[in-house]
């Protein structure tokens, strides 16, 4: 479970004024955070490394306190993907919790990591060994 939330927006021109007004509001160590005890964090929203065909795969969140906005959220595997590509020790605990309680589909993650053309060959190569060396400690 985290504490934090990234939020983007699909704004070229006021996206990146817009995070920052999320950092500054209801970011880390701001009022709301020690309040409510999570926070969002402003981020560009083409600073994670996705697969090809995120955008055509987002979700929708529609809660009736967030009108007039549209959120939308990342596919769930997708989101593990992009976690991989960082490949932090708590990514790959985030993606083998999903996979443990079936969450997230391991072929299905397979599918994603080989349509990661944002990235380096060798970047791709390595979640893809990641994904192999899981598939192989489950059988």
């Amino acid at each position: 479970m985290s504490v934090e939330a990234d939020l983007a927006f699909f704004d070229p021109e006021r996206g990146e004024q817009k995070a920052n007004q999320v950092d500054g509001a209801i970011g880390e160590l701001s009022q709301f955070h020690e309040t409510y005890r999570y926070y969002a964090q402003g981020v560009d929203l083409y600073t994670a490394k996705l697969p090809d065909g995120w955008e055509q795969r987002l979700v929708p969140f529609k809660p009736k306190s967030a009108e007039p906005a549209r959120a939308r959220c990342l596919d769930k595997h997708d989101l593990v993907i992009s976690k991989l590509v960082a490949m932090r020790e708590k990514d790959q605990e985030f993606a083998v919790a999903l996979l443990r309680e079936n969450l997230v589909d391991l072929n299905v993650l397979k599918a994603r990591a080989a349509g990661l053309s944002c990235v380096p060959p060798a970047v791709r190569k390595n979640v893809l060994r990641w994904l192999e060396g899981v598939e192989r400690r489950r059988r």
